[in-house]
């Protein structure tokens, strides 16, 4: 029985082992599954994880709405739909678009360098139209009242329903019934929101734009078409760029730093903890790698103090497992087997991981909560570091820790730097 427990855990190390190894591979280095039509890419951390301006240039734009009262939070939200549909339509990628405070809205635009032209582009006003298929204006968004979101009672499906107010009302039914059969488009500015179908001629002011769209993609339109209906005046209060060359030189040097880093991190483990110390390399590889799989899947911007953020918290990992590894010496000490003394050195530490890292989560979500631009995202990157952090410390690297032991890899005290007498 005895050795069939060491053959599985054996497997299951390996496995472990393999799995990591994968992972990491796949994330820094990418991987291409089969050619031409059947051709799927697995793209590396650096291809799609996106990067803030720190670090590839371009130029951030504050915008303020200009009101002397309170801006309502919704009235907040529709204007940056409304500039986000405007910035991104030329195509530009990765554009991030945020809102600060009660009044700001931050625009962050790599790899675009003229201010003034983009800062034009975002202060204007936006005009919202309802065109025939010939191009003509049926109607503006000044005769729009409402947008929302609902859903069809017969068939369940995701509509955008419409209020007219009166002189839309009947601009709208004059228009639904000669168009019957044929498109009315609603367009930003120059760009298509949607152009659905007339299918008989609407005269109380209200109607439903029907069609195959999720929730999200119909509450975005909605915005915007309520944000042409009530346009609300911007300025811009502050421009920065970031040359080319900054962004081009920063992330080269950050990626160095971090590098040269976490090797020397590893190095000690190894060196001063030996067998554990290089579970404990395992455990901060599957760290890394899932942070940045976690980027990727939040999309996360990442930037310098991002990059502070990350390194932080492997320190912090690096922390939690020195303080794992120190309690099990302890244990090792009063003359306990190591099992047992594995045992109880990963539940005497968690109590001190578990406090150390809560204190950070806090201080992490008042900075996400109260702060705004690359405060904001340190604090997030933080926070899903720290979170990984004591998962792979706790959960991982005790795992294997245990596996190691039932193999017989770490059997013996000397394993752990501890001799006895």
């Amino acid at each position: 029985m005895k050795t069939k427990g060491k053959g599985k855990s054996i497997i299951l190390f390996i496995l472990c082992v393999a799995g990591i190894a994968f992972l990491a591979f796949a994330g820094f280095h990418g991987l291409v599954i089969g050619s031409g039509a059947n051709q799927w890419e697995f793209k590396s951390f650096e291809k799609s994880i996106t990067k803030g301006l720190d670090l590839q240039g371009g130029v951030t734009v504050t915008m303020e709405i200009q009101s002397d009262k309170a801006v309502a939070k919704s009235d907040l939200d529709k204007t940056k739909e409304m500039i986000s549909l405007r910035v991104n339509k030329a195509g530009v990628a990765e554009t991030v678009v945020t809102t600060e405070g009660n009044k700001r809205i931050r625009v962050d635009i790599p790899g675009q360098y003229d201010s003034k032209s983009i800062v034009d582009s975002l202060s204007k006003t936006g005009e919202l139209s309802f065109k025939d298929p010939s191009g003509n204006v049926l109607l503006t968004g000044k005769d729009v009242t409402k947008a929302s979101v609902g859903n069809d009672p017969n068939t369940g499906q995701v509509i955008i329903e419409l209020e007219f107010n009166e002189s839309g009302k009947k601009k709208f039914a004059d228009a639904t019934a000669k168009l019957i059969g044929q498109k009315i488009s609603i367009y930003m500015d120059q760009d298509e929101l949607t152009s659905p179908t007339v299918q008989n001629a609407i005269i109380d002011g209200k109607a439903q734009i029907t069609g195959n769209r999720t929730v999200e993609e119909a509450t975005k339109t909605a915005s915007i078409i309520n944000a042409g209906a009530l346009p609300m005046p911007v300025k811009a209060v502050s421009t920065q760029t970031v040359g080319a060359q900054l962004g081009a030189n920063a992330l080269p040097n950050a990626l160095k730093a971090g590098a040269v880093g976490i090797a020397i991190i590893f190095l000690f483990m190894i060196l001063y903890y030996r067998g554990p110390g290089l579970i404990a390399c395992l455990g901060l590889t599957l760290f890394i790698s899932l942070v940045l799989f976690t980027f990727v899947g939040v999309g996360v911007t990442l930037t310098l103090p991002g990059i502070a953020a990350l390194l932080l918290t492997i320190g912090m990992a690096v922390d939690a497992n020195v303080l794992m590894f120190e309690r099990i010496r302890e244990e090792l000490r009063t003359g306990k087997s190591v099992k047992t003394a594995v045992k109880a050195g990963f539940h005497n530490a968690m109590s001190s991981i578990i406090d150390s890292n809560l204190t950070t989560i806090i201080s992490s979500l008042v900075l996400y909560f109260f702060g705004s631009g690359p405060v904001k995202g340190f604090a997030l990157t933080l926070l899903i570091g720290v979170v990984l952090s004591m998962f792979t410390a706790i959960v991982v690297v005790r795992a294997l820790m245990n596996l190691a032991v039932n193999m017989g890899l770490l059997n013996k005290p000397v394993a752990f730097r501890v001799k006895r007498g």
